[in-house]
């Protein structure tokens, strides 16, 4: 059984796969959306079906002080 990459949509084969939140991503598309740094399997966070890394996901995401 084959799945589709969320990033680039193009088939996810076995033995390439990086399986991450439930998803099967090309090793080279499980990056950050914002700062394009390599994500870790399972080391991450997603908004909207798109992986961030925890520094960029809290402060584009994450609770906002009172100011």
């Amino acid at each position: 059984m084959v799945g589709y990459c969320p990033i680039c949509g193009k088939p996810v084969y076995f033995g390439e796969k990086k399986r991450s939140l439930g998803r099967d991503y090309h090793p080279l598309c499980l990056k950050c959306q914002k700062c394009n740094r390599q994500l870790t399997a399972g080391q991450h966070a997603e908004y909207d079906e798109k992986p961030y890394c925890s520094h960029c996901y809290l402060k584009m995401f994450g609770p906002r002080g009172n100011r």
